[in-house]
């Protein structure tokens, strides 16, 4: 039985089978995919985020608004942060599925090779 620990868990890749790894189109497929997913999704989740101290600083009148009762403008925009990061953390769950079949064709094509 193989554990974590043991040396037949882990296979010591040498940089030329990283390479081999790497031209595997199934293995370029799941880093782009990835890459498509997490670079906007990082870009909208930072620009959202400082937004807020953004439009305070510029344009504090407006972020003094009341909407409901004394809940400004601004309180609301930051209990929207929260918001944004569940519903950007439950997207990447969703693509995760993806990725995660992905990752598996990888592995078994490169399990293939290297036994």
């Amino acid at each position: 039985m193989q554990t974590p620990g043991s040396s037949e868990a882990h296979h010591h890749f040498t940089a030329t089978d990283w390479q081999r790894i790497e031209d595997e189109p199934q293995f370029r497929d799941l880093v782009k995919q990835k890459r498509s997913f997490i670079i906007p999704a990082t870009i909208i989740f930072v620009v959202y985020y400082f937004s807020l101290p953004i439009l305070v600083g510029y344009y504090p009148q407006l972020m003094s608004h009341k909407v409901l009762g004394n809940v400004s403008l601004a309180y609301v925009f930051a209990l929207s942060q929260f918001v944004m990061a569940w519903l950007i953390m439950g997207l990447y769950l969703n693509r995760a599925k993806r990725f995660d079949q992905l990752e598996q064709g990888v592995v078994k094509s490169i399990r293939g090779e290297f036994k």
